[in-house]
């Protein structure tokens, strides 16, 4: 489901950005970092999803993404296919790797030109996908789409590899997600390689090598099942808190009196209500 990709992808970046206690540490990052790749991430774990013209992903930042989608639908084959398979994820990381190289010095400082633009579609997609944004009209799309662009472009991490490795990361826990569910994903496209008649009636060598050759690790079951909540409300929490703490910290850096005055405010808050 949209909404649990969203949050299985910023979950991943808190994992590998982080060097707090739970964390990765694969690829360090200061308070900046994490939350900008975070937001960033939960909408690259979507990006796979933008293959079909009805899709959520789709309706985004009308009427530009739909006329992507379209482009995306016929170029890939349609929806789970080509855009979730290893060429897909390669070509993804090969967009994202030029989009962060768009760079520009300027006497304020450096500019993410392109990291702005991509991450213009990245965050406002996961935004959409968490039902951030009202279910019809585009104008609210548009403002946040725009303002996430100047955010992102004013304040990523100079280093351009981080956005090739938010898209790596956004991808693959897409791709592996839809792999732990009954449809599975035909990761060798636009090779289609079926398992041999005899085999598709072998218990569960059925469900792991369909007979249309895609590959599936059922373990979740259906696409939104009980299972599927079960594993994404820890992971969910997990995201929050670490993004949380990414902002508290980066709060605390540049509007320290700000943050002063908030955590007064509600520890006096939960004060009165302890005492009361």
């Amino acid at each position: 489901m949209g909404g649990h990709h969203a949050a299985s992808g910023a979950a991943a970046w808190v994992a590998i950005a982080s060097t707090g206690p739970y964390a990765l540490g694969w690829y360090p990052l200061d308070a900046t970092g994490i939350v900008i790749g975070g937001m960033a991430t939960a909408g690259t774990a979507l990006v796979c999803d933008w293959d079909h013209r009805s899709s959520t992903v789709a309706h985004s930042l009308p009427p530009l993404s739909n006329v992507i989608a379209v482009g995306i639908e016929n170029a890939s084959g349609g929806h789970r296919q080509g855009t979730h398979s290893l060429l897909g994820a390669a070509f993804f990381v090969l967009l994202a790797a030029m989009a962060g190289q768009l760079q520009l010095q300027t006497e304020w400082g450096l500019l993410s030109l392109g990291a702005g633009l991509l991450c213009m579609f990245m965050i406002n997609i996961a935004a959409k996908a968490l039902k951030l944004f009202p279910k019809y009209g585009w104008i609210s799309n548009w403002v946040f789409a725009l303002a996430m662009a100047g955010l992102v472009t004013w304040l990523a991490p100079h280093q351009w590899t981080w956005l090739p490795v938010s898209m790596l990361t956004g991808v693959l826990v897409h791709i592996v997600g839809d792999m732990i569910t009954t449809g599975g994903v035909p990761l060798l496209w636009p090779l289609v390689i079926k398992p041999p008649k005899f085999l598709r009636k072998v218990p569960l060598f059925k469900d792991v090598w369909k007979a249309n050759g895609a590959f599936s690790i059922p373990l979740l079951g259906r696409a939104g099942s009980r299972r599927e909540w079960f594993v994404l409300i820890p992971v969910s929490a997990y995201a929050m808190i670490g993004m949380f703490g990414a902002a508290l910290a980066l709060g605390k850096a540049h509007f320290p009196a700000a943050v002063a005055l908030v955590s007064e405010l509600v520890s006096s808050v939960f004060g009165r209500s302890l005492a009361g």
